[in-house]
This record gives structure tokens, sequence and C-alpha cells, in this order.
């Protein structure tokens, strides 16, 4: 007895890579991502909130190594303003480790949904793209942490020492994780440089021509992000961004090199060269005489209608 296999459809991925997915068919696809993607965000809330205390534990080192932050007996000094201040703070930092914790799960399902809509290549330099900016937001994360403990200790040292400073524990963390963020975000600059030359916009040439106005405004961002007016942080947050920055231009230069940008024609003439006029003109030679026309004999003409015998009607 003979069986037949049962061909199998088309994918969800295939079905709104090609277009044939209805508007009612999106709108399930969306409903079931955005379910995964919250089931693996509780999940990351719960392991969050299980390693809030070690997390919380980190973020205090920056404070709590100073020695202007230890008590008499070595501990280090807190204030808690409301009752349920500690609470809740556990529960924002559970939500921001379950966030990271759950990445590669909301991340996936954010990523099956658009990667449908683009192209090959666009779907290869989103994957280099996205490999990138986890190590530099990591790289950013770190030097914020360091730069943290330096603003701290500079901020702590210009007070009077008769005057007892005790930090309230919610606002420190605030100022701690925003920090983080910003240098995170900050750290991703050279990957715009990256896709504007990728995508054709700007060449290596042209960025590196950029370099005086890429690092006056990293040194001007630097000092309005840096929470503290010691040079140190500046200094070092713009640094590493400039340093990012030329990095990124060398990569921009080896993808011209690469396609063969800067080949073209008038790749080596200047602004104001004036382009050579070659006189290549050929003479034209004289056409053959018109033959005369004969004149057309004029027509006779037509002879008038008769009268109509008004005797008979239209119809008869």
């Amino acid at each position: 007895m003979a069986f037949a296999l049962r061909k199998r459809g088309p994918s969800n991925f295939e079905k709104a890579a090609d277009g044939s997915m209805t508007l009612v068919e999106h709108i399930r696809e969306l409903r079931s991502r955005l379910f995964k993607a919250s089931l693996g965000i509780l999940v990351g809330f719960g392991v969050g909130f299980w390693l809030s205390e070690p997390v919380l534990e980190l973020l205090k080192q920056p404070y709590c190594t100073l020695p202007q932050a230890k008590l008499e007996d070595g501990k280090c000094a807190f204030v808690q303003l409301g009752p349920a201040d500690l609470l809740l703070l556990q529960l924002k930092i559970a939500l921001w480790v379950g966030l990271i914790v759950a990445a590669p799960v909301w991340l996936y399902q954010l990523w099956a949904f658009i990667a449908p809509g683009l192209h090959r290549n666009e779907r290869r330099y989103a994957y280099a793209f996205t490999a990138l900016a986890a190590p530099l937001f990591a790289a950013g994360a770190v030097l914020a942490y360091f730069v943290a403990a330096k603003g701290l200790e500079f901020l702590l040292t210009i007070g009077d020492a008769e005057i007892t400073t005790t930090l309230d524990i919610t606002r420190y963390v605030s100022f701690v994780t925003n920090l983080l963020l910003l240098f995170g975000v900050a750290f991703e600059f050279p990957l715009i440089v990256l896709m504007l030359n990728f995508i054709g916009l700007a060449s290596g040439r042209r960025l590196l021509g950029w370099w005086r106005i890429a690092v006056f405004v990293f040194f001007a961002f630097a000092a309005v992000v840096t929470p503290t007016p010691d040079p140190f942080g500046m200094t070092a947050l713009a640094i590493c961004l400039s340093a990012l920055y030329f990095a990124a231009v060398g990569v921009a230069f080896l993808n011209d090199k690469r396609r063969g940008r800067g080949r073209e024609v008038y790749a080596g003439v200047a602004d104001d060269e004036v382009s050579p006029l070659s006189d290549d003109r050929e003479p034209v030679e004289a056409g053959s005489p018109v033959e005369v026309v004969t004149p057309i004999e004029a027509t006779t003409p037509v002879a008038p209608p008769k009268p109509i015998e008004r005797r008979y009607d239209d119809m008869t």
C-alpha cells in the first residue's frame, strides 16, 4: 500500500519574505513573538530578583571603597528615606538584570519578526553590527564603573571636613546605573560611523577629514554627560570615543578598498580643476539638391445636389 507523503507548506519566514503573508497573519505572528519575549523577560526577572543582592553589592563598591564612606565599625554608610525604597530598588535591579539575562530570547523574537523584510546582505550586516554592539556597550559600562569611583572621590573631597556625607541608596544606584547606560550608549557611536560608510553615504577619506569636528564633539559630549567636574572622567570618555572613531575610520578605508571605491574616473581630479575639452568635431558634407516637384492639377468642382422631392417624407 503506497502512502503519499504530505507536502510541507512554506514557513512563516518564507511567507513573510515573499509577501504572501496576510495582515491578520502578521498580527498573529507579532502576538506570538511578544508573548514569547514577555515570557523570557518574566523568567529573567525571577533570575534577576535572585541576583539582586549580589548586583546591589557590586554597585555599592565605587562608593564603599572610599575612606569617606566608612563608618567607625568599617561598614558602608547608606540611608533609606522611605520604608519601601529598598524593596522597590531590588525590583528595579531585578528588572534590569532580567532584561540582560533574557536578552537572547527577546532579541531573537524581535529579529525573527523583522528579518523577513530585509535582504540577504542587510541580514549579514545586522549580524555583524549586533555582534559588535554588545562588547562595545559592555566596554562603556566598565569604563563608567571606574569613572564613578573617581568622580565620587572628587565630589566627597571638596566638602567641609566637619560635614558628614551619607548618601541615599536609591539616588546613588540611579546615579551609577544612569552613568553605565550613558557610557554604554556612547560607545555605540563607531557603529553609526561604519553604517554611514557601508551604505555609501560617507567614504573613509571623508570620515578622516571630519576628525577635528569629531574630537571636539566627543570632548563636548563627555563634558556634558559626566556627572562630575573633574577632568578624569571627561578625558577618559573622550579619548576612548576618539580611539573608537579612528578605528572605525580604518575599517571604513578597508571597506572602500575592498569595494573599489575611489577608482572612479574623476577620483583624482581636484574640485577647481577644469576638465579638458577635445575638438573632435566632424565636418558636415553638403546635401544633394532637391528635385523639383510637379504641380498638382486643380480638381473639378463638385456638382450641387438635386433638390429634394417635398412630396415624400423622410421615411418614404
